[in-house]
């Protein structure tokens, strides 16, 4: 009898599971499937004379498109940019979400609730709209302040700085949430027992709450590591204005670019290339920081 009432709850659950399920298969195993795919295919002409013609058919050309990707210097130029750019703009973020979090964490603020939707609000706006706003005002001859500047905020010099700032001011709010649902989770009877010990209000913060939110700043670095690699808004609205941009400049431009023919060889299957090596990349750097995270703790 409990066997079987055991058969039906678990059935139950799969049934409950089930419209999950197939949505995680149809929208995100699906397209990586297909992509490793048409990684190891290319369109090729077939048929047609001396001077071309013929339809293009799909061929199976092995790891060509891997090679050619790991071969070319535009590829790796634009891996060393958002490397660069994340460098400087991650520890910026993750540091200006962490002060954010405490304080709203902290007594000294009034109407907490107010202000952590303040925070967050930039990241509510769609990326790309976000992306054009900043690129009006970077815009010397519409801007209330990038004409006042003695250099251009589009120049090659310091484009990688003024789509920092974008990215920045994007998701530090999002990055605050996860640092304050884990200073929301530390049991309260840690505090009051420091109190009781004497501890001050820096010592709280330095000596309890920064250390217990390591978990989050590992997750919050991890995935933004991950956004970094994937850099596109931002470069792709700012080549608009910074024509000097190479449709490369980035991995992900490199990518879309790729399947939309604007870069040769194109097509779907050096464009998957590119992904998956855009994808094995943030991978190794994700897990590099991980097992030195690991190790310094």
């Amino acid at each position: 009898m409990a066997s079987r009432k055991a058969r039906h709850e678990a059935l139950t659950g799969w049934l409950f599971a089930l419209p999950f399920t197939v949505v995680f298969i149809i929208v995100f195993v699906a397209p990586i499937i297909e992509s490793v795919r048409a990684a190891f295919h290319k369109q090729v002409a077939e048929g047609g004379g001396l001077f071309g013609g013929g339809r293009m058919v799909e061929k199976f050309v092995g790891l060509q498109n891997f090679q050619e990707v790991c071969t070319n210097p535009a590829f790796w130029h634009g891996i060393g940019r958002v490397m660069l750019f994340g460098v400087f703009q991650i520890p910026i973020m993750i540091l200006a979400a962490l002060f954010l979090a405490l304080v709203i964490d902290s007594y000294l603020v009034r109407h907490p609730g107010f202000w952590r939707l303040s925070y967050f609000l930039p990241y509510a706006i769609p990326g790309l709209v976000a992306a054009i706003m900043w690129t009006y005002l970077y815009l010397p001859e519409i801007s209330p302040f990038a004409g006042h500047l003695s250099f251009s905020l589009l120049s090659s010099h310091v484009i990688l700085g003024s789509m920092a700032n974008m990215t920045t001011w994007t998701f530090t709010g999002y990055n605050m949430l996860i640092f304050l649902a884990a200073l929301q989770a530390v049991p309260s009877e840690l505090y009051e027992a420091a109190r009781i010990d004497g501890a001050s209000g820096w010592q709280i913060m330095t000596k309890i709450k920064i250390p217990m939110v390591r978990g989050a700043a590992l997750l919050a670095v991890l995935l933004s590591i991950i956004g970094t690699v994937q850099l596109f808004n931002e470069p792709t609205v700012l080549a608009t204005v910074a024509t000097w941009m190479p449709r490369d400049y980035t991995p992900m431009m490199m990518a879309y670019n790729t399947m939309n023919g604007n870069i040769s060889p194109s097509g779907a299957g050096p464009a998957s290339a590119v992904s998956i090596m855009m994808a094995l990349v943030a991978g190794v750097l994700a897990m590099i920081y991980a097992l030195v995270q690991r190790k310094a703790d």
